[in-house]
């Protein structure tokens, strides 16, 4: 069956908008300005203040939403609104998951490149497969188990080709391998964050975008709350701001004064965010959460060019060995090869409802696309 213009512009709009999320974090990542009170030039390394403009961006889809119930208000379409009312502080601990998750991530991408922050997110289908088995009561098929140890091998070439890379002074050897593991360390949080929304959030029936958006106004709220003991908390090695702390939303906002395109950056990565959530929440329910999945692994490529071309890392052929693996485990975790397999015996297709049954964490993103 043909795409309609509008499913290709939904599709569209996710790769863009899923490859600027990413790459405008690392673009604020890579610049060098002044701080407050004449500080020396340094680096944009403020992650838990990306990560409040991420929620921001999470938070406007609420807006959206709001939209779209009005523009239902006077049609029989009744998907925009919740059958049955429900506590909103069901998405607290989701919300919570998510900050940690998401800030997590944040720091991991100043540390490491932004092929291998993107590759290795793909650790999730991991954590999300036994924790579904654990605490959700799932079996998973041997093709779900083989697309876990698939996923393993995948990391396992990708951190390999991290160690074997050329490292600069913005990037060591030791920040990358500690970069690598806090991102494999955000992906338990964020399975954590999706067996959560499984078991208490989605038996509600609340909209996707209803459900981004109240997730992101908790984030934002408490985050930005967080920012005020962690301009006081040292950090260490770890800080990346002249006064060691964990975070210096102060110093931030003055390199911004002083280097306008780190505004710019982060305004990229705020409206990516959102468009990329209801971009991935309508490709989903226009056509499938697999082809959602083939659009995030896409994503992950023109991520990878994107950074090559702009020099921001160097080349190494194992990289493109672990995507392929990592590609692999995550089309056998999520059922892909049975249309093929169909095909190729010439026997009847699966049943579409493989393509709408919920797959754990496969129909939203949590950073976007966690993210």
């Amino acid at each position: 069956m043909a795409w309609t213009k509008y499913q290709l512009f939904l599709a569209g709009l996710m790769l863009v908008t899923g490859s600027i999320n990413t790459l405008s974090a690392k673009w604020a990542d890579n610049f060098m300005a002044e701080g407050c009170g004449g500080s020396k030039e340094h680096s944009f390394q403020h992650p838990f203040l990306q990560a409040v403009g991420m929620f921001l961006g999470e938070f406007s889809c609420l807006a959206a939403f709001y939209l779209l119930r009005c523009r239902a208000a006077g049609q029989s379409d009744s998907s925009v609104d919740p059958q049955q009312p429900f506590n909103p502080l069901l998405f607290l601990p989701p919300a919570l998951c998510d900050m940690t998750g998401t800030s997590l991530m944040y720091v991991a991408l100043n540390m490491t490149s932004a092929s291998s922050f993107q590759m290795l997110r793909g650790a999730v289908i991991i954590f999300t497969g036994l924790f579904s088995v654990a605490f959700l009561g799932r079996r998973l098929v041997m093709s779900q188990w083989l697309g876990i140890l698939a996923t393993i091998a995948g990391l396992v070439v990708v951190g390999l080709a991290d160690l074997l890379s050329k490292h600069d002074n913005q990037h060591k050897l030791s920040e990358v391998i500690t970069g690598d593991l806090l991102i494999i360390m955000a992906q338990i949080i964020v399975a954590i964050q999706m067996v959560l929304e499984e078991k208490f959030v989605y038996k509600h029936n609340v909209h996707p975008l209803r459900a981004v958006g109240t997730e992101g106004l908790f984030g934002f709220v408490i985050l930005s709350l967080l920012l005020v003991p962690m301009y006081y908390i040292p950090a260490g090695s770890f800080s990346g701001n002249p006064r060691g702390t964990l975070e210096d939303a102060l110093d931030a906002f003055c390199q911004v004064g002083r280097q306008p395109l780190i505004a710019v950056a982060l305004l990229g990565n705020i409206s990516s965010i959102a468009f990329f959530n209801f971009a991935g929440i309508s490709v989903t329910k226009e056509l499938s959460a697999t082809t959602r999945m083939v659009l995030d692994s896409l994503r992950t490529v023109v991520i990878w060019a994107l950074s090559l071309a702009l020099g921001w890392e160097a080349f190494h052929a194992l990289q493109i060995l672990g995507f392929l693996i990592l590609l692999m485990g995550t089309a056998l975790y999520n059922g892909l090869h049975r249309p093929l397999l169909g095909r190729l015996s010439r026997g009847r297709p699966p049943a579409e409802e493989s393509e709408q049954e919920r797959l754990l964490g496969g129909t939203r993103t949590p950073i976007n696309d966690t993210s």
